[in-house]
This record gives C-alpha cells, structure tokens and sequence, in this order.
C-alpha cells in the first residue's frame, strides 16, 4: 500500500481541488473536493462520479431537455463519451472521480 488517504477529512484550497490517487491503464483516480458547481462539460471519455462525502445534484442533458439527480454518499454516475453534465454540489462533498487522464 502506497498512502492512506482520510477522505472525511480531504479538502483542497479551491474548489474542485483533487488528489491524485492512481493512473491505471490510461485512466486517472483522483479525489476531489469541492463546494461549488463545476462547469457544463462533455467528456472526451467515459467517467465514472463516486460521491463519497456529501450530495451532489448532478445535471444531464438529453435530447434538449435537462434533467437533475441527486447524488448522495456512496451513489455511483457513469457518464459516457459525450454526455453533456455538471455537478452541483449541496454544500462540501468529496467525489472521487475515475477517466481517461487529461480529461476535462
């Protein structure tokens, strides 16, 4: 074992600030604290989103229309290549977040 790494206690000095945990076969690991919403974004790959800490209102957009999920600790959201997305945090929240390394 590498690290121990206390996600209860992770924050970072801005928001969507992230440790990076692993890189495995082209795919980064990497835990991210944050209490403010990201941007709208389409991801170059698919992404896996694990709330860990927190709820996080997670905003898709489909056909036109936008949809809303919230996320609770130990929901799991999988994005594929080119779903349109923004997380929206309900106050603090570590998400741990796996994708293709150098994705937005």
């Amino acid at each position: 074992m590498k690290f121990h790494l206390d996600t209860k206690t992770f924050t970072a000095p801005k928001a969507w600030g992230a440790r990076d945990i692993a890189e495995i076969e082209g795919a980064s690991v990497r835990l991210h604290w944050t209490d403010q919403p990201y941007v709208w974004h389409v991801n170059d790959g698919s992404e896996v989103f694990v709330v860990l800490d927190g709820v996080v209102d997670m905003h898709v957009r489909e056909n036109g229309s936008q949809k809303v999920q919230r996320l609770k600790s130990g929901d799991i959201m999988f994005a594929e290549n080119g779903d349109e997305h923004v997380a929206h945090p309900v106050g603090p929240a570590r998400i741990l977040v796996v994708e293709k390394k150098g994705s937005v």
